[in-house]
């Protein structure tokens, strides 16, 4: 009997196994410039302090998870609306030097790109984020993007854009393309029900998965969104590590990779959902794609900032026999 992973990976490349995929993954969300800075405290009160070190680098959960699939060698493309200023001009420009494809990428004149300013406590590695979005509006899906998407393996999405997402997931469907989708904490909102039904792999947040249940309970939750209708669910809660569930009742826990040095926890949780979908895409078993996101997203925390020490496949395959 197969696996509902197996079922996915025969299902992704079914009916369409016979056409080149163009890309390996395709994203739909926002893209930010995000703005960090290193401080003692986070703040609570009103107060001045100096950052220690600070950072200008893209970012954006689904956009960041792109670039990881880049970094690991995936073809990814990312789609969403930027702004004609300063902030969208090198948004851009960061995805064409990490090799992410920026066809579907539209530069909205007149309009600003969405910006996040993150602070982040130096003795843990804990945030504080702030956010502005841009005006450059929601995106269309045009029939260039649904027609790539069709032709790709998979969809990854966490909802913004949210009428062009749920347009994008329908064409996967009708097309064999995986859909996956990104829940993140704090960001559940029942208009995402429909697109969570529509998806293959549910990757969300404790907090999410609970707000989305009603349940506290881990499997309870896990349950509540299989029902809802994703062949496999998958729940990170930091560094308690993630827990897998499929459809067929199966479930498995990998532990978090505890590092000395942390630095920023920024992007941890995209670069999981980037190193997975690596996994799903190189036909690896639900146990080994846990186990290399959760690597993926430990070595992430090294460096100042959520893409700056995004790993190469062969430096994570090292960096899992070393701690195995």
């Amino acid at each position: 009997m197969h696996s509902p992973l197996d079922q996915l990976l025969q299902n992704g490349g079914s009916p369409q196994k016979a056409k080149p995929k163009r890309f390996d993954v395709i994203g739909i969300g926002v893209s930010t410039l995000d703005f960090i800075m290193v401080v003692d405290e986070l703040p609570g009160r009103e107060l001045v302090q100096r950052a220690h070190i600070s950072l200008l680098q893209g970012g954006g959960p689904v956009a960041t998870a792109m670039v990881a699939l880049a970094r690991l060698g995936c073809r990814s493309a990312m789609s969403d609306n930027l702004g004609d200023d300063w902030r969208g001009k090198l948004i851009l420009e960061e995805f064409e030097r990490e090799g992410v494809a920026t066809d579907y990428l539209t530069t909205v004149k007149g309009c600003t790109s969405s910006v996040a300013s993150v602070l982040v406590r130096k003795g843990d590695g804990a945030r504080t984020i702030i956010y502005s979005p841009g005006d450059a509006g929601e995106l269309s899906p045009g029939e260039s993007l649904l027609e790539a998407i069709s032709s790709s393996r998979i969809l990854h999405l966490n909802g913004r854009h949210l009428q062009a997402s749920l347009a994008a997931a329908q064409t996967a469907k009708l097309h064999g393309v995986l859909v996956s989708f990104d829940g993140g904490a704090h960001r559940f909102g029942d208009q995402l029900r429909q697109l969570i039904g529509l998806s293959d792999i549910c990757i969300v947040a404790r907090q999410f998965a609970a707000a989305f249940s009603g349940e506290q309970g881990l499997y309870a939750s896990a349950s509540r969104l299989l029902d809802s209708g994703p062949k496999i669910v998958v729940i990170t809660d930091g560094t308690d590590g993630s827990w897998a569930f499929d459809q067929e009742g199966h479930f498995s826990h990998q532990p978090a990779f505890r590092l000395e040095g942390t630095v920023d926890t920024t992007g941890a949780g995209d670069a999981y959902h980037g190193a997975f979908l690596f996994g799903i895409a190189n036909d690896y078993s639900l146990e080994q794609c846990t186990r290399f996101a959760s690597a993926v997203a430990a070595m992430n925390t090294l460096q100042l900032g959520g893409r700056s020490a995004l790993p190469s496949c062969q430096e994570t395959l090292r960096f899992i026999a070393e701690h195995e």
